[in-house]
């Protein structure tokens, strides 16, 4: 299976002044493109391994899946979860749900921003099946600290790349930035798909 990387479900310019043209062309045709190739690269060399029946380099090769397929899997949310329309706050089940969950929403968001403020990769809300609740994730590169089984529903990223042309190193500058451009519309589906699929 060879993975391709979809255009941006908006333009380059859509989500500025919160994220600007330079960053989002950087960041999906380069760093996104990126992943993508390194995903690619790795299943060849996993199919060839197993014909060949040699398996020195599989090791390696495996770890790629995980790093490159996590992070072309996390920046395709993290696309879809932004619009030039987004903000606000979530409505609806999801609104209740992270209410139940956490206490409030704005209990979610100091928990969420302190993820992003930490993290080394990603913030992600999750929705955990075993517990059956939602959670936030504070993940390193892609894949350090995620939960085995939980789904995520809404994703940020906080590597520098994301970032540092606009804000420097006033990362929750960015923070407060992402919050302008949540699409929630895009999460809610996304929790409402998952949920259905696992109660």
């Amino acid at each position: 299976m060879s993975h391709e990387l979809d255009p941006l479900p908006y333009d380059y310019d859509a989500l500025e002044p919160h994220i600007s043209e330079q960053v989002l062309t950087w960041h999906h045709d380069t760093h996104h493109q990126g992943y993508v190739n390194g995903l690619n690269n790795a299943e060849e060399t996993l199919a060839e391994n197993r014909e060949d029946h040699e398996f020195g380099s599989t090791p390696s090769a495996l770890g790629n899946v995980s790093h490159n397929g996590s992070g072309h899997y996390l920046h395709t949310l993290f696309w879809n979860n932004m619009s030039p329309n987004g903000g606000g706050e979530p409505e609806g089940e999801l609104r209740d749900r992270i209410e139940e969950d956490f206490g409030s929403y704005e209990a979610w968001k100091g928990e969420f921003e302190a993820a992003a403020g930490a993290a080394g990769g990603w913030a992600l809300l999750v929705y955990d099946p075993v517990s059956k609740q939602l959670r936030n994730l504070k993940v390193d590169k892609h894949d350090q600290g995620a939960l085995w089984g939980a789904h995520p529903i809404l994703a940020l990223d906080v590597w520098e790349h994301s970032y540092y042309h606009d804000y420097g190193p006033a990362r929750g500058d960015f923070i407060q930035a992402f919050f302008e451009v949540i699409d929630w519309d895009d999460v809610a589906e996304n929790y409402q798909n998952t949920v259905s699929n696992h109660e």
